[in-house]
């Protein structure tokens, strides 16, 4: 079948379930008080290596005129960091995507702990395999029928944490990180195969 997105015949939208899996960063940011803000962004990836680079959309709910902690954070202090929600803290990511009062920290909520990062003064999550300490880059407001605010954030990843068992003889065993990420609907995956194509010459 053949749709327009504007006439969209199902009662579901199917789109984001078309294009998956979408990893999921984990954004922890803080505002000019001090308090920590936790919440998980399935619009999100790498966007460039030299230097490493990632992009993440932050859009208020449908009901909501209000931007997103997260943004508001991230525009004030100018810093975040990328953490990644596993299998075995799949439901304190979810508990974290709640909508809860802003002086509310959802490291508490979701029972959590922090690790204080090294360059950035926003706490990592500490049972993410990998953290990403991330100076923002800058803003673009994208094109939004339903949400007042939806805003795509770049930053430069200034640092980088990675749990040694994770790494094997000098590569990253990317798979036993057991990473969750979001396909349609209320639908999750987790990558845990791969196989290796080499590139032609």
């Amino acid at each position: 079948m053949f749709y327009k997105p504007k006439k969209n015949p199902f009662s579901i939208d199917p789109y984001k379930s078309l294009i998956f899996p979408r990893p999921i960063g984990w954004i922890s940011s803080i505002d000019k008080k001090g308090i920590v803000n936790l919440a998980p962004y399935s619009y999100f990836n790498a966007i460039a290596d030299d230097p490493p680079q990632i992009m993440f959309v932050a859009g208020a709910s449908d009901k909501s005129s209000q931007k997103k902690d997260t943004l508001n954070n991230i525009m004030t202090t100018k810093e975040f960091v990328v953490n990644f929600a596993t299998t075995a803290t799949r439901k304190q990511m979810n508990i974290s995507s709640k909508d809860i009062h802003k002086d509310d920290d959802e490291f508490v909520l979701a029972k959590l702990k922090k690790r204080k990062s090294r360059l950035v003064k926003v706490p990592s999550v500490a049972d993410s395999p990998v953290n990403l300490e991330c100076k923002f880059l800058k803003s673009i407001k994208l094109k939004s029928r339903l949400r007042k605010f939806s805003t795509m954030v770049m930053g430069e990843v200034i640092g980088i944490y990675i749990k040694d068992s994770f790494i094997v003889k000098g590569r990253v065993n990317s798979t036993a990180m057991r990473y969750v990420a979001r396909m349609g609907y209320s639908e999750y995956t987790t990558v845990s195969s791969k196989f290796k194509m080499k590139r032609p010459k």
